[in-house]
């Protein structure tokens, strides 16, 4: 139970990612799929850095917690939620400067395609201000052996939010409804991360 927020991280992918191509083939057509596969490519890359943090100090709040260790557990989260944040900035802005040389790395051979993954790129990467605090919030939980707030915020931000903002916003913004879909559905999940944050923090005592 305690790690079906992974299972449905990984579940939720083959969704998704199916979902984000029926609706790129219909707004922009295969330019549009390969811009989409060229940004998760080098998005994974920088995720990892997200995600890796947030595992790897898994084990020390699980310890901390375990050992009543209040003050210190509240030094790592702390300490977390500023690294998380700035780490987020840092991409970010990193992703800003590298649109273009990432896009001509994979779709350098069609003008079109190129102008299409860049405009996108810059978009997308706007989701790595948000990001980060999910995907630690989600390992947090995890951590402190509560999978079911680990999974609801899992399920919020890699299927249920993400399937919404897929449909409804391209008939808004068109194409760039598509692009910033995982932003959008990120903000929402950290509206509920922050709010189980907030209300769990009497219980577990890390803030």
């Amino acid at each position: 139970v305690n790690g079906s927020s992974e299972l449905m991280t990984n579940l939720s992918s083959s969704i998704v990612n199916s979902l984000f191509n029926i609706q790129l083939m219909k707004f922009a057509g295969e330019n549009g799929v390969a811009a989409y596969g060229t940004i998760m490519y080098v998005s994974f890359v920088f995720v990892s850095i997200l995600l890796g943090y947030s595992i790897g100090s898994a084990p020390l709040i699980s310890y901390n917690y375990g050992a009543a260790n209040h003050a210190e557990l509240k030094n790592l989260f702390r300490k977390s939620l500023s690294l998380i944040g700035i780490s987020g900035v840092a991409i970010a802005i990193l992703s800003q400067f590298l649109a273009i040389p990432l896009s001509i790395l994979f779709v350098g051979y069609d003008k079109e395609l190129l102008l299409m993954t860049q405009h996108a790129f810059r978009i997308y990467c706007l989701v790595y201000l948000v990001n980060g605090f999910n995907i630690y919030g989600s390992s947090f939980f995890t951590a402190l052996n509560n999978g079911l707030i680990s999974a609801v915020i899992s399920f919020l931000r890699t299927l249920l939010f993400q399937v919404g903002a897929v449909i409804v916003l391209p008939m808004i913004f068109g194409i760039d409804g598509i692009w910033s879909a995982v932003t959008i559905a990120e903000i929402l999940t950290l509206c509920v991360t922050v709010t189980f944050l907030v209300k769990q923090r009497g219980r577990y005592h890390y803030a």
